[in-house]
């Protein structure tokens, strides 16, 4: 069986500008995987480049076996992958419903079962985007997101600038999508409490490049390894 994802000598950045470096990285099909590291390092990067909006300057990106390097954007989310971006990029102008059905496919995940996730997005269907709070702006670009029915998911920083009581929620939702129906699943997160919940393995980021890749409970149980990998210069 092919891997979800995988990265092999990945150079990328915007236009003449390289940020990431020679990242290796792969992904089976139902894993979940989460990226941290300080501001600036390339974690967004790293999901703008395989979702196709950088420039490529080497390696290889493989969808479930395919080669997607050369593939734009949407040709991209049309072989299975799936974008919450860090600007959540909901259409203020439509509604709740519209937003939910302008991408959907047809597959596992329908409205009954995002509504299940996210009950609040079933009383809002009415509702224009500019009328949702933040914390239901960011349902609903994982809402959406969902219904394209991806084999892999990229999410970034989904909980960033949300309350605490807001946080929480979503990560319960995150820790019930993990391992859904064979969804794998890309989670960069500021937050690295959450992050090393959600996911047995992690990868920290430093300059563009991966600096761990190994399971979060060790991350967990070393708070200094994990300052001292976070905060390399």
């Amino acid at each position: 069986m092919p891997e979800a994802l995988a990265l092999k000598g990945v150079g990328a950045g915007y236009g003449e500008t390289h940020v990431l470096e020679e990242v290796n990285l792969a992904l089976r099909q139902g894993e979940s995987l989460s990226v941290i590291g300080r501001n600036g390092v390339g974690k967004s990067t790293l999901l703008e480049t395989i979702m196709g909006h950088t420039t490529m300057h080497a390696g290889t990106i493989a969808l479930n076996g395919v080669d997607v390097s050369a593939y734009p954007p949407h040709r991209r989310a049309l072989a299975g992958l799936g974008y919450v971006p860090q600007e959540r990029e909901i259409f203020p102008s439509l509604s709740v419903l519209e937003n939910l059905e302008l991408g959907a496919r047809p597959g596992p995940w329908t409205l009954e079962r995002v509504f299940e996730l996210f009950p609040n997005l079933r009383e809002r269907l009415a509702n224009a985007g500019t009328q949702l709070s933040g914390g239901e702006q960011q349902m609903l670009a994982v809402a959406r997101a969902l219904l394209t029915n991806p084999t892999v998911l990229l999410m970034d920083e989904p909980t960033e600038g949300l309350a605490p009581v807001i946080v929480q929620a979503l990560s319960q939702v995150l820790l019930r999508l993990r391992g859904e129906g064979g969804l794998a699943i890309v989670l960069v997160e500021q937050n690295s409490r959450v992050a090393l919940e959600f996911s047995e393995r992690t990868v920290v980021m430093d300059r563009g490049r991966i600096a761990y890749d190994g399971e979060s409970a060790r991350l967990s149980r070393d708070p200094e390894y994990l300052a001292s990998l976070i905060a390399a210069q």
